[in-house]
């Protein structure tokens, strides 16, 4: 069995060094701990809840006994505060998924409640192979003066700030990669609100899997930008062709922006790739 704990709180979180938002976290932090598993795996997640509201876990796209999917009140009891919760279940797929909150989901996840689930296939050579893997998690924030807010798509909510793992662009990563390296970005959909489409600079990448299921060969194609809704997630294989800076962004404008300014050529969902 193979057995992980995982703790829900509020944190202060840094998303800028100089911009920090009250979230709600597991394990003291955003994106909460990347769960990795293996197909076939038997997995038990001792959860405690230290919110001051209840909560629950949902396993998003995974296929596991009712009990433990995580709806509150549909197929399980909200966990008080205080309070724990045991999930239990054999995995029977393989890709990428992820975890977030199933009970007051519009605040809770949009706080910080989520988090990947990466689960390599019982045989290794199912696996879409790249010298590099990276995830990203996307997220939109509401943060005014001293105050955060869950932001959602109506009017007085709308997002001011936007994370990829919890940071927004020029705290965001860059990755090192060097002429003739792939690299698998999985794209995860964690956030609440927007479908963001996710463009890479420097060549077209190849869509290799959707929502966790690894496409066949012939059904992959080449493209240079994904619309990553919701709950999506994409698997994209990127070459690095050429030597340079090229830029992994949201294509809609306002989402590269901290609370509507720039910050060293941009903000928000953007990261770079930094080929040698």
């Amino acid at each position: 069995v193979k057995i992980f704990d995982i703790e829900a709180s509020i944190i202060r979180w840094n998303i800028l060094p100089d911009v920090a938002v009250e979230a709600y976290a597991y394990n003291h932090q955003v994106p909460g701990p990347r769960l990795q598993m293996t197909e076939g795996d038997h997995v038990r997640i001792n959860f405690h809840n230290n919110l001051p509201e209840s909560t629950t876990v949902h396993w998003h796209g995974l296929i596991v006994p009712n009990e433990m999917d995580g709806p509150a009140k549909i197929t399980q009891d909200p966990v008080p505060p205080g309070g724990s919760y045991t999930y239990e279940f054999t995995v029977g797929q393989s890709g990428t998924y992820f975890y977030h909150s199933h009970d007051h989901p519009d605040r809770q996840q949009a706080l910080g409640l989520y988090g990947a689930l990466l689960i390599a296939p019982k045989d290794p050579s199912a696996e879409v192979k790249a010298d590099l893997d990276y995830t990203i998690q996307l997220q939109e924030w509401l943060k005014r003066e001293w105050l955060t807010y869950p932001a959602m798509l109506m009017e007085g909510a709308l997002p001011n700030y936007f994370t990829i793992n919890g940071k927004a662009y020029p705290s965001t990563d860059t990755v090192p990669m060097k002429v003739g390296q792939t690299i698998k970005l999985r794209f995860i959909g964690t956030n609440n609100n927007f479908v963001h489409p996710m463009h890479v600079h420097g060549g077209p990448f190849e869509v290799v899997a959707v929502d966790g299921v690894t496409l066949n060969e012939s059904a992959r194609y080449q493209a240079d930008t994904v619309n990553v809704g919701p709950g999506q997630r994409y698997d994209v294989v990127w070459t690095a062709r050429k030597p340079g800076k090229w830029l992994v962004h949201c294509h809609i404008p306002h989402h590269t922006a901290n609370n509507n300014v720039e910050q060293q050529g941009g903000g928000g969902l953007m990261l770079v790739l930094d080929v040698k």
